[in-house]
């Protein structure tokens, strides 16, 4: 002879909403989905320096400037220039492409923003950029970037 626990009879108006006794005598429950927003990779007080930082660097060297930050893939330096390519004024562009699960950062820019933005200058933000990035700081690091870049291209002429 088995031994075991006798089930309990439920009372289907203790259930709560959602909740109901099958024919067998199980209680069956549904549950709301609630998806997960994603997670964004900056702050809203984050973006908005991020945001201020991209409209100073425009506005007082006349370049244009813009941050791309996803995956570039194994050719990542044609990617960014396939991205830099695609700005309204690619002359006039610099394009900051970023890729922190692959560990990339490129810069490209185009015939005007690069006669006035020389390579050294390029590293070294990029140095600045990937020292910040390292201690976990991106949007710091791209800020940072952006300064030390805006400062190399000097003002509008």
């Amino acid at each position: 002879m088995a031994a075991g626990k006798a089930i309990e009879a439920v009372d289907p108006s203790t259930l709560p909403v959602g909740a109901v006794v099958t024919n067998s005598g199980r209680v069956s429950a549904a549950k709301m989905y609630e998806p997960h927003a994603p997670e964004l990779p900056f702050t809203p007080t984050q973006l908005a320096q991020l945001d201020e930082a991209l409209t100073l660097s425009s506005r007082t060297t006349g370049l244009d400037f813009s941050v791309y930050l996803g995956e570039l893939g194994s050719s990542s330096r044609e990617r960014a220039e396939e991205l830099h390519a695609s700005t309204d004024r690619p002359a006039h562009h610099v394009l900051l492409a970023v890729s922190p699960g692959e560990r990339v950062v490129e810069i490209v820019t185009g015939e005007e923003s690069h006669r006035r933005l020389a390579d050294r200058g390029a590293k070294l933000a990029v140095m600045s950029m990937v020292a910040s990035f390292k201690e976990g700081d991106l949007a710091g690091g791209l800020v940072s970037g952006l300064r030390m870049l805006t400062d190399q291209a000097g003002n509008r002429s």
